[in-house]
């Protein structure tokens, strides 16, 4: 790659509204000054756009208060002009019905911040599942200089000296309550242990998925996406990210300089040697998709069977990402799989990948395994295909009990959640541990916006019979903090006529993970009669966002972005749309 000439102030794309000798410059000029600012704070700097996805009910983030001031530090010791626009919060714990519902608006308005303020390049402060990938869609879109700042994890939970991680243990120890085998007073413990400082989750959920990916996509700071939310360690990784985004305004370094289809493949090889979340898998192909690069099910599914599960992480594992941080962090796991990466791609430090990682080590081989004695072989993830999902679906595999990776039994059909919750825990429900529990209208459109809801709950019969696992499939999303045999994103969805609106009670479902193999066993002809009877269901939505949503989302296989926000949309109509410059109309 060609080296670009250092940026001159005059080049600054902020010069546009400060440097210029006109009435609009004027008025920014002396609009500043009103806020406290001489001439000298911001002259011939880079203006940094600070994205802060801060809010009173996001603890996940409620460190970002302090932090975002640390980031200021940097860029104004850097030479820098900070300048903080609150976004959009994703909260994972309280938004209803799902952030999935919301990421795309906050790709769009931190796409909409940088574009209509003079900033020259940005900091995106993220980690609370949606809001990683979001803010990064969006930079990608407006592509200025940008990087990543992780929220980072947790720290370990505690209960009556058991130690807790987010999640996994809520289902599991739900699951022992219902089945009679802890008492209120012990999950009232476990509510209180589960979640103690700020950070998101601390297992190897859809957060500290994506905040890895986008480090190995070279987005962010190389071994700082696992640090502890309260380590002095992450304050000053905020320091450094604040300092190193305005030498990378100079040197115009952008998330296109540095994004490929190998970078995304380093992405999708780190997910799998870390057993990471499945809807890694959504907001991969999304965010690919607004760099230009068509990466799809089928490359997943390439991957998954040559790459080894290095990370002993909850939910597939035993550790949490504290004890993963202080055993080396991402550069040590990366650092056993060399072969398995493409080294030469770019990092916003300047460096390559294997330049970062050339020093890395474990210092625990039983949190980062050797690569001779993976937590499995392959499959971190695997994608199935058949009658039932023309389009693909996904599951874990590490993460289920291994009986039930090729397993066949009746459906147990749900129409919806709404009446998958009112009837599950019924004594009467014909139900066994062989049964497949089916849930329908769960999907993009069907929830809307695709939930987390595929980790079905199994029966309280059951669980009082000893079950912990069962062949669960659904169009919905599942956190990456759960686990169990859930066979998810089923394409195309059920609420716009995909197979699995058709499935009934007592249809016999197969499925087989090492063929990639899931169908009902239904005669086609049956299943032509069915479609030919199947009624769409009624939108959800008739007006605002929730409308907009409905008419431009994609399914699961694409993404879930909206069409009009890919790159491609408009430029057979349009000269120049989706090649976006950044460039203001006026100023």
């Amino acid at each position: 790659m060609n080296a670009k000439q250092r940026k001159t102030p005059e080049q600054l794309r902020s010069h546009r509204w400060y440097g210029v000798k006109d009435l609009r410059s004027f008025g920014h000029r002396s609009r500043t000054a009103q806020m406290g600012y001489h001439r000298s704070d911001y002259a011939g700097k880079p203006v940094i756009a600070i994205i802060n996805t801060w809010s009173d009910i996001n603890p996940c983030h409620s460190h970002f208060k302090q932090r975002v001031e640390e980031v200021k530090r940097g860029i104004w010791q850097a030479g820098g002009f900070p300048v903080e626009m609150p976004a959009m919060s994703l909260s994972e714990p309280f938004q209803k019905p799902t952030t999935m519902l919301y990421r795309n608006l906050l790709a769009l308005e931190t796409e909409e911040l940088l574009r209509s303020y003079p900033a020259d390049g940005c900091v995106l402060m993220g980690g609370c599942d949606k809001t990683t990938p979001a803010l990064i869609m969006g930079a990608i879109s407006m592509n200025l200089p940008a990087i990543f700042m992780p929220a980072g994890p947790m720290l370990r939970g505690n209960w009556n000296g058991v130690t807790l991680g987010s999640g996994s243990d809520t289902w599991k120890y739900w699951a022992e309550l219902r089945a009679g085998n802890i008492t209120e007073e012990d999950w009232q413990g476990v509510e209180d242990g589960i979640a103690r400082s700020p950070g998101h989750c601390m297992t190897m959920g859809t957060a500290s998925t994506m905040t890895s990916a986008v480090e190995a996509l070279g987005l962010s700071l190389p071994g700082y996406a696992s640090i502890p939310a309260p380590d002095s360690r992450h304050a000053q990784m905020a320091t450094l990210t604040g300092k190193r985004i305005v030498d990378m305004v100079w040197e115009d370094l952008l998330p296109s300089d540095i994004l490929s289809a190998a970078a995304f493949d380093n992405a999708v090889t780190t997910v799998l040697a870390l057993s990471g979340s499945t809807n890694a898998v959504v907001h991969l192909i999304a965010m690919a998709r607004r760099a230009g690069i068509p990466l799809d099910l089928k490359r997943f599914d390439e991957l998954a069977r040559r790459t080894p599960v290095l990370a002993n992480l909850r939910p597939s594992g035993k550790y949490l990402m504290e004890d993963f941080y202080y055993a080396g962090g991402l550069p040590a796991l990366l650092s056993r799989i060399p072969d398995l990466l493409d080294l030469e791609q770019r990092n916003v430090n300047g460096a390559t990948l294997g330049e970062n990682i050339s020093k890395a080590r474990s210092f625990n081989d039983d949190v980062i395994l050797p690569r001779d004695k993976p937590l499995v072989a392959n499959d971190g993830l695997a994608v199935l295909h058949g009658n039932l999902a023309p389009n693909g679906a996904v599951i874990k595999p590490a993460a289920a009990e291994k009986h039930l990776l090729k397993h066949t039994g009746p459906a147990v059909v749900f129409k919806n959640y709404e009446d998958m919750a009112a009837r599950i825990d019924d004594p009467n429900l014909d139900v066994d541990a062989n049964s497949v529990i089916v849930l329908q209208s769960a999907g993009p459109q069907g929830a809307p916006g695709m939930p987390e809801w595929g980790q079905l709950p199994i029966p309280q019969k059951l669980l009082k019979e000893g079950v912990r696992d069962m062949l669960r499939i659904s169009d919905a999303r599942m956190s990456g903090t759960s686990y169990g045999a859930c066979v998810l994103h089923i394409t195309p969805e059920s609420h716009i006529g995909g197979p699995l609106a058709l499935v009934k009670d007592g249809d016999l479902i197969a499925i087989d993970v090492e063929q990639r193999s899931l169908n009902m066993l239904v005669d086609e002809a049956e299943i032509a009669k069915r479609r030919k009877a199947w009624v769409p269901p009624i939108t959800k939505f008739s007006r605002g966002y929730g409308a907009l949503y409905l008419k431009h989302i994609k399914q699961a296989d694409e993404g879930c972005d909206f069409d009009f926000l890919e790159t491609d949309y408009g430029k057979k109509n349009t000269s120049g749309a989706g090649n976006v410059s950044g460039e203001p109309e006026i100023h």
